[in-house]
């Protein structure tokens, strides 16, 4: 350890990789050489996976690791370990748990306390594979086995602060893992490995999702909040939170047209890039095809599109835009426009977010849509809160990057407005375009209009449109002399000079 100049001595770090990337961005660069890690969850949650990653990432490197286990045997760990891509069949393995010799032949301790005897060869175990192999990184799994052959709780914290400090002495990586008791709701006030590690990893299971958390990592910090975890055939997953890095790019408010004269004329021109637009409105009024126009005027214009759909399928959305004189195929065909198929009850929104930022990586658009803003919500599991947050992570990194994003939101009402989006959203929204169904004389009629326009000036009328096959959307001239159609129920002004108005409803 060198001195600093004010005659302390500070530790030099050096990160060592946990073996998930993501992970190692959730405790800002990996973990530290020499230091020890808890990893705790109920059972199920993927403790034991999550420590083979990070000795596969070690053995990766030409590193010797050591798999301390205690409940499952060697053979057991290798094989399912195995299934999921994960090869540690170089580790050194320590089983510190019973043999089969100690239920057949009724082994049992009748002249000492058997927790001194089972305490002393464990410690003398540990001791010794450390000292033959000497390790850079360490799995205990789980680090329960250990309380169990201590006496007493002050017995176990002294036994755990020695064998911390001999691993750190050592330069040993370690990470233990600890299962909780299904009825946990939360810490204890005093938690002795909690307190004694120098990082946590909290992973939870419920029945809607997997979840993880760093609450602690001394030294470091870490990215605060729970994130997205799944494990699927190749191991563990991370998704973290889209969270917005304000950088220097500095905002240019070109207009992109949508290709069609009368929405532009709505608009202002069209929407511009760097700016979030909500089409809304209650079911089956036209949002989506609206939406697909935009999508349509922004690939007419030269540029490149990326397309999420949560309602349907690719199929029916090619089928249905065609349908409606719109050339999506064409589109696809000659890449400037990618569309994708979002199952929210099978991806997180965190999982959703990185697929979205992975292919403005590779696209480049200069427009990204999401048809289905409930979908979304679905894949937080009715989370409003949590919700809006990765809502407005997602759309302010895209907004940053000059892209348009264009959503299409569900309206809870078949007519009227109670609110300008479904979920409280419209202080992301810099556009939002409102189409609803409203009632004139009796008949059923379509009103289209912007209710909000960030920048710049915009028709602020509502005019009647209709979707025409083979035409799509039409948007014909505003009504006249009409006000309530926020309302659903209009009335009409008398032309006479008065205030008097009949209803129309």
């Amino acid at each position: 350890m060198p001195d600093c100049s004010d005659g302390t001595a500070t530790e030099e770090i050096e990160l060592v990789a946990s073996g998930i990337p993501e992970l190692d961005e959730l405790l800002n660069g990996g973990y530290v050489r020499g230091r020890t890690y808890l990893v705790q969850g109920v059972s199920g949650t993927g403790k034991s996976l999550l420590g083979q990653h990070f000795l596969r990432a070690g053995l990766d490197r030409e590193e010797t690791v050591v798999y301390i286990h205690g409940e499952e045997s060697r053979d057991d760990i290798l094989v399912n370990a195995a299934r999921l891509g994960i090869d540690i069949q170089e580790a050194e393995f320590l089983d510190i748990g019973p043999g089969t010799d100690f239920f057949a032949e009724d082994r049992s301790y009748n002249l000492v306390e058997a927790t001194e005897v089972e305490s002393e060869r464990f410690t003398q175990d540990i001791k010794q594979v450390i000292e033959d192999v000497d390790p850079s990184r360490i799995l205990v799994d789980p680090i329960t086995q250990l309380q169990y052959v201590e006496r007493d709780e002050y017995q176990y914290r002294k036994r755990l602060q020695s064998l911390i400090r001999f691993l750190r002495d050592r330069q040993v990586t370690t990470v233990a893992t600890r299962t909780h008791d299904r009825s946990r709701t939360s810490r204890t006030t005093h938690d002795d490995f909690e307190s004694l590690s120098d990082g946590v990893v909290d992973l939870y299971l419920d029945e809607r999702e997997r979840r993880i958390a760093v609450p602690k990592h001394r030294g470091l910090g870490q990215v605060d909040g729970t994130h997205g975890l799944e494990i699927r055939d190749h191991g563990i997953e991370v998704y973290p939170q889209t969270i917005p890095k304000h950088g220097d790019r500095t905002f240019d408010p070109e207009l992109i047209p949508t290709g069609h004269e009368s929405l532009d004329g709505l608009l202002g021109g069209g929407i511009e890039r760097g700016t979030v637009s909500f089409i809304s409105g209650p079911t089956g009024i036209g949002k989506s095809t609206t939406g697909a126009r935009s999508l349509s005027g922004v690939v007419e214009d030269g540029g490149t599109a990326l397309g999420y759909l949560f309602e349907e399928s690719i199929d029916q959305f090619v089928h249905r835009s065609e349908a409606l004189g719109l050339p999506i195929s064409e589109m696809r065909a000659q890449g400037s426009l990618v569309l994708t198929e979002t199952e929210p009850l099978v991806r997180s929104a965190e999982e959703f977010d990185q697929h979205v930022l992975n292919q403005v990586d590779e696209h480049a658009p200069d427009a990204v849509f999401v048809d289905g803003l409930s979908g979304y919500q679905t894949s937080l599991q009715g989370d409003d809160r949590r919700f809006v947050r990765r809502l407005h992570g997602l759309t302010r990194v895209l907004k940053d990057r000059g892209i348009a994003v264009i959503i299409t939101d569900e309206a809870d009402r078949l007519t009227g407005i109670p609110e300008a989006t479904s979920t409280n959203t419209s202080y992301i929204a810099d556009n939002i375009v409102f189409l609803t169904y409203v009632e004139v004389g009796g008949e059923l009629d379509r009103a289209i209009g912007v209710v909000k326009k960030r920048l710049g000036d915009f028709d602020s009328r509502f005019h009647r449109f209709s979707i025409e096959s083979g035409a799509g959307l039409v948007i014909e001239g505003p009504f006249d002399n009409v006000r309530g159609i926020m309302e659903g129920s209009s009335t009409r002004r008398v032309p006479d000079g008065s205030n008097r108005t009949t209803n129309e409803s």
